[in-house]
């Protein structure tokens, strides 16, 4: 059963080598400038043994046999989530599902892609013993709350994951259409109840005494994306109505 699938970059120099090419578990693909690679790619700037990927059951690992170049692996659904793998590395797991290795080529930079479509998943029990275990962090994608943190996150979800965040007046303006009675001071509300609630600072009833928390609306998003409290999906809230806000 093939559990890995490498897409080549478009540089390569007969445009049918970009058949996709399967990999079952265990299988390793080499790439590079040399011909004897399992995948060719044919420009001065990669080295004539660039690299080896080898497929596993439900991930995929690099080597990055270059001396003197680091690789990035990127993640084009993850809004800027990425790994690198520096020059030498052996075997760096790579847990992304649809991946892009970004080859550095004398000025070029060279995406090969590499998607791992299989998915194995632990099937829990109809009725476990014991209660059940609370929720890292809850939310409710009914409430006004969830659209604001859905409103800050849309320009990294829409695929620019180093977009500046948008302002107050600007996440105002976005929430419009689902909430006519957006204002600065409900929106700001919601960003002060949010980093409460997602525990990036005191509640109103602990002493605060400390300074006021700078960067809340990046924290807000970091957090948000990194656990995949919003995703691109939930963007939908931004044009549909929304529940009663949380206040």
């Amino acid at each position: 059963m093939y559990s890995i699938i490498v897409v080549p970059p478009p540089t390569t120099e007969d445009e049918t080598d970009r058949a996709q090419l399967r990999l079952a578990p265990g299988e390793r693909l080499s790439f590079g400038r040399s011909g004897d690679n399992d995948l060719r790619i044919g420009h001065d700037g990669v080295s004539r043994r660039a690299g080896e990927i080898t497929a596993h059951g439900t991930f995929w690992a690099l080597s990055n046999l270059s001396s003197h170049q680091t690789y990035v692996v990127e993640n084009p659904e993850g809004a800027g989530e990425h790994i690198k793998v520096a020059p030498g590395r052996l075997d760096a797991p790579v847990p992304f599902e649809f991946s892009r290795i970004v080859l550095p080529a004398a000025g070029d930079l060279l995406p090969l892609e590499v998607w791992a479509p299989r998915h194995d998943y632990v099937h829990c029990e109809a009725n476990p013993a014991g209660g059940t275990t609370a929720p890292a962090f809850s939310v409710d994608r009914t409430k006004r709350y969830f659209a604001v943190l859905a409103a800050l996150c849309e320009p990294r979800l829409r695929g620019d994951p180093h977009a500046p965040l948008p302002t107050v007046d600007q996440v105002v303006e976005r929430l419009r259409p689902a909430w006519p009675a957006a204002s600065r001071t409900s929106v700001q509300w919601n960003i002060d109840y949010l980093a409460v609630k997602l525990r990036l600072k005191p509640g109103p009833e602990e002493a605060d005494t400390g300074p006021r928390l700078n960067g809340k609306k990046e924290s807000l998003v970091s957090l948000a994306l990194r656990f995949d409290l919003v995703r691109e999906d939930d963007l939908v809230v931004l044009t549909a109505p929304s529940g009663r806000a949380v206040r």
